[in-house]
């Protein structure tokens, strides 16, 4: 069994400064979660990170790096001796692979000497790395300015030869930004909020409201596959089923009709603070886009964001809904989300909700629900679903 060696690029986390150290720990340790059964291993050499893993499981390391925030880009790379014997014939093994692989004849050579002790200049190595490769491969050609593919040389400790390279999901390493709670429901937009604060290195749970029998377990099981897709980018979150029927039964008791979404939205907003002390995170994120329906006009996020002691954080709140269906189907969740279970929020949406409500006005209503024990007698019911 052969051994396979991944070199992996970080962007933003170099520019950290005195904290350098703690984000590339956090870095590594994300790699490692996503693949908690498989043997490799992760280490750290003068700004690079590279996986070194065996050949059987090149496929499943390759797939986990692609979903590790903080990534820029990674490669496959050829680890040698210092010795432009050695770096001459590992260039000459990779340009063939390229080369019987159909990825073209035109090719650049890019040295980066990080070890000044070398003996080589870094134009002195590409001349020779470029000179080796012409004589071999009849009909390569050096184009610098559009090659079919460039073969990047960096004299370090060693010397690490690599070509191509898969780009990674940028942004920063899973928990180095807090943690924060998200509310899940079963559309396309809150996955996609969940998914936006992850790649800003904010570790999640989801809590999810389940108001049975007026929704169906189909609906719960939607939002179950979700936190599915949700994990295979932050592994370790937690999704949290709240039984919210008798809330909604208090609230279609005690309102007006053209109150109930907004009051229900103000209810999962004042949960969602409560179960974010008992979890100790300390914010929360909606999937709320500005205008895209009727609790999401300035107004109605004014009067709902009342109820969260912590920060609210609404990262979709500039885009449209296209720009978001785009994330969607980037992260494997579009399809889910489409399924035809509709979550509370739908269900008793009423045909005509206020828009510009008062938020004064709207308090008073909230009052009048009497609702907070209620609420914390749902915590106390509210179980950790599998995910």
């Amino acid at each position: 069994m052969s051994e396979i060696l991944f070199l992996v690029k970080y962007g933003e986390i170099a520019l950290k400064k005195r904290n350098r150290g703690a984000f590339v720990r956090r870095l590594k340790d994300s790699i490692h979660a996503k693949l908690p059964e498989l043997p490799f291993d992760v280490y750290e050499t003068f700004h690079r990170v590279f996986v070194r893993c065996n050949s059987v499981d090149r496929d499943a390391v390759a797939g986990a790096l692609e979903r590790t925030f903080g990534i820029v880009s990674f490669c496959e790379a050829v680890r040698v001796k210092t010795e432009i014997s050695e770096i001459e014939k590992a260039a000459a093994a990779l340009a063939e692979s390229y080369v019987s692989a159909g990825m073209g004849m035109k090719f650049k050579a890019e040295v980066r000497r990080a070890e000044k002790t070398f003996p080589f200049t870094s134009y002195e190595i590409a001349c020779r790395v470029g000179d080796l490769l012409l004589a071999r491969f009849p009909g390569l050609r050096v184009d610098v300015h559009a090659p079919d593919w460039v073969l990047s040389i960096e004299i370090r400790e060693h010397a690490y030869l690599y070509g191509p390279s898969t780009r990674g999901p940028y942004g920063l390493p899973g928990g180095s930004s807090g943690r924060g709670l998200l509310l899940l429901s079963g559309g396309i937009d809150s996955p996609v909020a969940g998914w936006m604060m992850a790649k800003r290195g904010m570790a999640l749970d989801a809590v999810y409201f389940h108001s049975a029998p007026f929704t169906s377990e189909k609906a719960r099981e939607k939002v179950e596959a979700l936190a599915r897709k949700l994990a295979a980018w932050m592994p370790g979150i937690a999704l949290h089923v709240v039984p919210f029927t008798p809330v909604l039964a208090r609230i279609k008791e005690r309102s007006k009709d053209e109150e109930i979404t907004l009051l229900l939205r103000a209810c999962m907003m004042r949960f969602s603070a409560l179960m974010a002390v008992e979890i100790g995170a300390m914010c929360l994120v909606t999937g709320e886009s500005l205008g895209q329906v009727a609790s999401q006009t300035v107004e109605s996020m004014a009067f709902t964001g009342v109820y969260a002691e912590q920060p609210v954080f609404r990262p979709l709140v500039g885009m449209n809904k296209e720009e978001i269906i785009a994330i969607a189907e980037k992260i494997d969740t579009f399809e889910i989300s489409n399924r035809p279970y509709a979550d509370c929020c739908t269900l008793f949406a009423p045909e005509h909700p206020l828009i510009h409500p008062e938020v004064r006005k709207m308090k008073l209503s909230y009052e009048r629900l009497e609702i907070e024990p209620l609420l914390r007698e749902a915590i106390g019911k509210t179980e950790v679903a599998p995910v």
